[in-house]
C-alpha cells in the first residue's frame, strides 16, 4: 500500500478515535460510573416508585452496553493504527491477500478480506446453533 494511501487511513482512524474517546468520556459523565442512589438523586437507594427503579436500571444498562460497543470500536481502532505502523495494514490477517479498498474505505479498521470475513461469520453462526 502506498505511503499517501496509509496517511489517509491513519487521519481517518485517528479522527474516529478521537470521536470515540469523546463519546466515552460523555457517557462517563452521564452517569456510568455512578451508583442507582448517585443516578437517581434520591436519598434512598430506592426509587419512590418501582417503575422509576426500572427505568434508572435500564438506562445505566443502555449506558453500559453503549460504552461497551465504543471501547471494542477503539479497541479496534488502536489494532488497526498498529498495522499501518508496522506496515501490515491492508493485508487480511487470515489468508495474508491485500484487502480491497472498497472494504477499507467503508471499515477502515478491517483485518480481515471479505471472503475471509464470511467465513468468520458462518462459523459462528454455526456455533451459536
Amino acid at each position: 500500500m502506498k505511503k499517501k494511501d496509509l496517511q489517509k487511513y491513519e487521519a481517518l482512524l485517528l479522527a474516529k478515535r478521537t470521536e470515540l474517546l469523546e463519546e466515552l468520556g460523555l457517557l462517563k459523565k452521564s452517569g456510568l460510573n455512578s451508583t442507582v442512589k448517585d443516578a437517581s438523586g434520591e436519598i434512598s437507594s430506592y426509587s419512590t416508585h418501582m417503575a422509576d427503579q426500572g427505568t434508572d436500571s435500564f438506562e445505566r444498562e443502555k449506558t453500559f452496553q453503549l460504552a461497551s460497543k465504543s471501547g471494542r470500536f477503539l479497541h479496534h481502532i488502536d489494532e488497526a493504527l498498529h498495522r499501518i505502523k508496522d506496515k501490515t495494514y491492508g493485508k487480511c490477517q487470515e489468508c495474508g491477500k491485500q484487502i480491497s479498498v472498497a472494504r477499507l474505505e467503508a471499515v477502515p479498521h478491517a483485518r480481515l478480506c471479505i471472503a475471509c470475513k464470511e467465513k468468520e461469520e458462518l462459523k459462528k453462526a454455526k456455533e451459536i446453533r
